[in-house]
């Protein structure tokens, strides 16, 4: 299991103090979005970068020993990643999301197309139990899930659902 650190709304002690927090949560391991000082200080083992992020070459740079991911919201993004030295995809939204209301879901062919492109591809973005199951069926190395953890009534039950027995535990 990972756990990503990421929050646009908090400050870099804010992140911090969460990173942290969850670098101390074990067997998880920790990524950090974006912030590529703070998976420093936190001893992340990955980060996720966006669009607007280091290429993943420079960021190999600070710390060769992360697995580096990339936000991707199309096929040509996901090959530019690749080709740039990511190590994962997050490719999204697989679904419709009330997180990024105004993305439109990927289409089943073109998460089909980054999947071939033969790097593990993390999928987030409107996913609950039941499509994780059908993101896995599809090629997905794993999934990614904010809101049906977080607006869940038992939150250990819809992680424990999500985890299923074919979603990776890394």
């Amino acid at each position: 299991m990972a756990l990503h650190a990421r929050a646009p709304g908090l400050g870099g002690l804010e992140l911090y103090t969460v990173a942290r927090a969850f670098a101390l949560l074990s067997p998880a391991r920790l990524f950090v979005n974006d912030r590529l000082d703070i998976a420093l200080a936190c001893r992340a083992v990955g980060v996720q970068l966006t669009a607007s992020s280091l290429p993943p070459g420079s960021a190999r740079r600070l710390c060769p020993a992360w697995w580096i991911g990339c936000s991707v919201h199309t096929y040509d993004q996901a090959a530019a990643a690749q080709n740039a030295g990511a190590d994962y995809l997050v490719a999204g939204p697989a679904y419709s999301t009330p997180t990024h209301p105004d993305r439109a879901p990927l289409a089943s062919r073109t998460l089909d197309e980054i999947v071939r492109l033969g790097l593990p591809v993390v999928a987030i973005g409107g996913v609950t139990p039941e499509r994780a199951r059908d993101l896995e069926r599809a090629g997905i190395y794993g999934v990614a899930a904010i809101r049906s953890i977080w607006d869940a009534r038992d939150p250990a039950h819809a992680v424990r659902e999500l985890l299923g027995d074919g979603i990776k535990r890394e």
